[in-house]
């Protein structure tokens, strides 16, 4: 059984995110084969907010290559953007970042 932690891998910073923070929508990075429902209750269970939207999206890696021949790949990962009901607190982790 995967644990709160192990579903919610980190929070996403960027200027795109930081814009919707008055409208209590927060970006974060999940683990790949998690669900809407198991991001909703691990997020809930962290951070002690009211989740009413889930969305979710593949971010798939980008072909990089350093030199001629050696060509790889970035990582792929999960993005879900989670947005918090009107009288649920905002979350302590991006207060300082607008």
């Amino acid at each position: 059984m995967k644990t709160a932690y192990d579903i919610i891998i980190r929070p996403i910073i960027t200027e795109q995110s930081m814009e919707d923070l008055d409208i209590k929508k927060y970006a974060f990075e999940v683990a790949k084969d998690a669900n809407k429902i198991e991001i909703k209750k691990a997020i809930e269970e962290i951070f002690d907010v009211k989740v009413i939207n889930v969305t979710t999206t593949a971010m798939h890696g980008k072909t990089k290559r350093q030199g001629a021949y050696p060509q790889g790949r970035t990582a792929s990962w999960k993005k879900a953007v989670v947005k918090l009901s009107a009288d649920s607190k905002n979350i302590e982790l991006f207060e300082g970042m607008v």
